[in-house]
């Protein structure tokens, strides 16, 4: 999924998505792929638009009018939903990515999952369980946050004791169970995985499960700092490809 020509449709509900997270949403969508289609839905004749309005041409993001004809109704949804079934039945793309925290969505992430293409979810954590079950992968916001907005403070505090580096966060507060199981079925016949297999793994488990939600900036960072595991350097033709086993 790494692969620049596999290309992904970034939908994004403009009523509950963050603009000025794009930057970091783009970011997170080219880990699996190109965003080739990108569109942002929302009634732009009211002012909570007033934020996109600045940066959609500057990200080349499309947007798409949805006026809002019934006070409470959200016509976003249905118009993301259609845009999406036109899309996935073009056969031009390989996967999408919904930018939004409403559970309106769950059914076409499944919908887009039976057809065998990849679909990548970002929202905020208070996004039902439904809709992050639904997709492959679920980045939460919040840990796209701490890029933007909580490094400059860090940074003028690192050799306080009161702001230890982030890596030192308790272990009680990582879900062992899953990782554990993750790591069980990656293992070889030399009880050892690769990092980058129990990382596939886990979000297999949890769509959800990012290293950044226990304050780690990557998988190895969080192995590392659990008692029980042990990563091994690994170099491949120049290149650390590093694993884990137990001690």
């Amino acid at each position: 999924m790494e692969n620049t020509k596999f290309n992904i449709a970034v939908l994004i509900d403009g009523d509950n998505a963050q603009p000025k997270l794009i930057k970091e949403i783009l970011e997170e969508v080219s880990k699996y792929g190109k965003a080739t289609i990108r569109r942002i839905y929302g009634d732009w004749t009211q002012s909570q638009m007033n934020g996109w309005k600045e940066i959609i041409n500057q990200y080349s993001i499309s947007p798409v009018q949805k006026f809002a004809y019934t006070t409470g109704k959200n016509s976003t949804d249905s118009s993301m939903i259609i845009d999406a079934m036109d899309i996935l039945h073009g056969k031009n793309i390989d996967g999408f990515c919904i930018v939004s925290s409403d559970s309106d969505y769950t059914g076409l992430a499944k919908r887009i999952r039976e057809e065998g293409l990849f679909v990548m979810g970002i929202g905020q954590k208070k996004t039902p369980s439904a809709f992050v079950q639904s997709c492959e992968i679920f980045t939460f916001s919040e840990n796209l946050v701490p890029q933007i907005e909580k490094q400059p403070k860090a940074k003028a505090k690192t050799n306080t004791k009161e702001n230890p580096p982030k890596e030192t966060i308790p272990q009680n507060k990582i879900n062992l169970s899953i990782i554990d199981k993750a790591f069980e079925i990656s293992t070889n016949e030399e009880d050892e995985a690769y990092i980058s297999h129990v990382g596939t793994n886990l979000r297999k488990i949890d769509p959800s499960f990012d290293s950044r939600t226990y304050g780690f900036r990557n998988l190895t960072k969080l192995f590392e700092s659990i008692n029980k595991y042990q990563v091994v350097k690994n170099e491949v033709n120049g290149l650390n490809h590093p694993l884990v086993r137990l001690k």
